[in-house]
């Protein structure tokens, strides 16, 4: 089993990496988050994940060993193929969908391409219980401390009047808030509208 490749980018777009090494160039699929990285740098390391079918065998790649975790997760879920894991992962940040299974936010993860409401309840059943175990969302509860609480209210209950849950709108105010904690009302509640 490859664990990982590295050597030099020769071909880069943002679904797939070729990869040279040893004379071999790898076609690696890769998620957009990934492209972003690699996108300018010459040589590259990627942890890899082989899906071996009778009629095809694929490579896909990723920046580091929690990436590649969370993918497995996500095609352990009954329905999520390979290709579908990598649009999730392409949609949002690793620590985003972590966030959003550990929550249970079904309705941010069915705004993905391709994830119905069904399929989203269906990651959050499988993966809840196994994100939280492996302590990869350590802080879930836990408020940002940095933002102003100010900004964090005014959001939520601008979220509120525009007819979400409390509860909906303060996970999506909170996840955005972990990320870009210094961030205008205004902007707080137009990405918090895209997560929810």
């Amino acid at each position: 089993m490859i664990d990982y490749i590295k050597g030099e980018i020769t071909e880069l777009n943002p679904t797939y990496a070729v990869v040279e090494t040893g004379g071999i160039g790898y076609f690696i699929n890769i998620a957009l988050p990934v492209y972003s990285v690699l996108n300018g740098q010459q040589t590259c390391k990627l942890y890899v994940y082989e899906a071996i079918r009778e009629d095809a065998y694929n490579l896909y790649g990723f920046l580091n060993q929690v990436d590649r975790q969370l993918f497995l997760m996500l095609i352990s879920v009954s329905g999520i193929g390979a290709n579908t894991a990598r649009m999730i992962m392409s949609s949002y940040a690793v620590p985003e969908i972590q966030q959003m299974i550990a929550t249970a936010n079904a309705a941010a993860l069915s705004s993905i391409k391709g994830i119905g409401a069904k399929t989203a309840q269906r990651i959050i059943v499988d993966l809840k219980d196994k994100i939280i175990k492996l302590n990869i969302v350590a802080d879930i509860n836990l408020p940002q401390q940095q933002a102003s609480n100010e900004i964090r209210e005014e959001a939520v209950s601008a979220l509120v009047m525009l007819g979400f849950t409390t509860h909906v709108s303060q996970k999506a105010v909170d996840s955005i808030l972990k990320i870009q904690s210094d961030i205008h009302v205004e902007e707080l509640i137009k990405l918090a509208l895209k997560n929810i």
